[in-house]
């Protein structure tokens, strides 16, 4: 839900919509630097796995071109009468792919299946106490409390054929392994899955049982992960690939002075920051300390925050295209704290003499974990800020990795800092409470991407809280009492939000949103 005039200005603006006749087929290839890790929409709460699973998966509600949201699967929803929770009607008269019927028992399935301990997305569904099944076309979600955001929490919640995933042994999603539902679809989407070597080549195809509008041209879509960007930006220029996502900025004049090519630019709703080993008794990548873990103070961490010149990270990495982040949210999304919109400035000298004050006048050395294919130019970010940290003193001993080896790094507590993006999937600052400021708690699904447990009892009190809140003044006075306290204790160091920076062939026209999915049935080649 966008509640801001600003942020809603600049999601149409950075839409590109035509309204091309879809009269005619055509084979679309598409890259990216970062392949999905697996087909299963339940395994891995990622852009990469969820925004191309949506091409062939969909959920009770979507989004549209301006990220409202809209009927699916459901065709219509509403608050129950007389207890918490929101009433579902589904669409009859749909089938998965290999022709089995859409109901009610394939939506409490995937409920059950996607808030299992060993589901990613798990934490979506905090708030449920209990799915009923009406009737065949009827859904209950009863939920603890009022939870007002719940169907627009639940856009990317997939739906898989109950039979299929049971006859298959992928009763269950495998997040760090591989089952049938790793490398197999059946969904009820415009498009399907024809053949996939992973990290080589993915090939969708229209799904001919699709319930849907037909708005593309598209009869078969050939998706190839290309991790350099330089080779991805020659194979668009030669024409072997139709368009790309993203290209490196320095990159985006060569290709709008080349006949035949366009450039699309906005802005994402994803900030980019680091996090911190909180719970980490020790730091494991020191050459020097070896029995305690530094970050545990908050004036090494306001020191790790005090190092960063964005105003020099936007003029030499990113051109100028990047606005610098306070909070876990951009400006323009519902619950941005206005109040709290000043982030640390930069003051190497400050930061010295913080990390004096603490004990560690000559500083310190640390492991900085960073992906080099998941977010635009990470890697030049992390190098860049790894100079700007031996500069206060702050000895960083950077790794760079593909994002496939990093979330399982990040999972088993391998860091000291590390890289983070986040998109909020409510378009909500509640979002990033539940999942990256409350404390790991398995039990009611929260704060599963808190990967180095920051903690704060008032925070996780305030949260639920701030899910039942009604009125929107109580509402967001919360929710600048949990920013202004994290901010104190820089839970994470807020860096800036992401640029979308996006090259395509003139013929192809498709629509850029502001989560950065690329959705295939938008797509027409003229």
């Amino acid at each position: 839900m966008i509640n801001s005039t600003h942020w809603r200005t600049t999601v149409l603006a950075s839409t590109i919509v035509f309204a091309a006749s879809a009269g005619y087929s055509e084979t679309f290839r598409w890259a990216s630097t970062t392949d999905p890790q697996t087909m299963d929409p339940h395994a891995v709460n990622s852009t990469p796995v969820l925004s191309f699973l949506n091409n062939i998966y969909e959920g009770l509600v979507r989004r549209d071109r301006d990220m409202a949201i809209e009927g699916s699967l459901a065709e219509s929803w509403e608050p129950l009468e007389g207890e918490n929770g929101w009433r579902f009607n589904l669409r009859q008269g749909v089938t998965f792919a290999n022709g089995a019927t859409f109901n009610a028992e394939d939506v409490l399935f995937s409920y059950e299946r996607a808030s299992n301990e060993v589901a990613d997305v798990r934490s979506w569904f905090a708030p449920v106490s209990e799915v009923r099944v009406v009737d065949d076309y009827t859904v209950d979600f009863i939920t603890a409390a009022p939870n007002p955001l719940f169907p627009d929490s639940i856009a990317n919640f997939m739906i898989l054929d109950k039979d299929w995933a049971e006859t298959n042994d992928a009763a269950l999603p495998a997040r760090d392994s591989e089952n049938f539902a790793t490398m197999n679809v059946n969904g009820t989407g415009p498009f399907t899955l024809q053949s996939r070597d992973p990290g080589v080549q993915t090939i969708l195809v229209p799904n001919a049982q699709w319930w849907g509008e037909v708005e593309h041209n598209v009869t078969e879509a050939i998706f190839t992960p290309i991790g350099n960007s330089a080779t991805g930006l020659a194979a668009l220029l030669s024409g072997e690939i139709d368009f790309i996502q993203p290209i490196p900025l320095q990159d985006a004049a060569q290709v709008e002075e080349r006949d035949g090519f366009k450039v699309l630019e906005g802005e994402e709703t994803r900030v980019i920051m680091f996090g911190f080993g909180h719970e980490h008794d020790q730091l494991l990548y020191s050459t020097d300390v070896t029995d305690v873990n530094p970050f545990q103070d908050v004036r090494v961490r306001q020191a790790a925050a005090h190092a960063i010149d964005m105003d020099a990270i936007d003029r030499v990495i990113f051109r100028g295209k990047i606005e610098a982040a306070s909070q876990l949210v951009p400006e323009g999304i519902s619950g941005y704290s206005e109040p709290n919109a000043t982030r640390l400035e930069y003051d190497p000298e400050r930061a010295k003499a913080l990390l004096a004050e603490a004990g560690y006048p000559d500083g310190f050395s640390f492991g900085l974990k960073c992906t080099n294919d998941r977010y635009i130019n990470d890697e030049a970010l992390c190098r860049a800020a790894a100079s700007m940290f031996a500069a206060v003193g702050l000895n960083a001993e950077l790794s760079t990795g593909p994002v496939r080896d990093y979330w399982p790094q990040l999972r088993e507590d391998d860091f000291d800092m590390y890289l983070l993006g986040w998109s909020p999937g409510t378009f909500d600052m509640e979002h990033p409470i539940r999942f990256l400021l409350h404390s790991q708690d398995d039990e009611k699904n929260l704060g599963s991407w808190n990967f180095g447990n920051y903690a704060n009892a008032r925070v996780d009190e305030l949260l639920p809280m701030v899910q039942e809140e009604i009125d929107p003044t109580a509402r967001q006075a919360m929710i600048d009492e949990i920013v202004s306290i994290t901010q104190d204790e820089v839970a994470y160091v807020p860096l800036y939000t992401q640029p979308l920076i996006w090259a395509a062939k003139n013929e192809v026209d498709l629509t850029q949103r502001a989560d950065n999915f690329f959705i295939l049935r938008w797509v027409t080649i003229n």
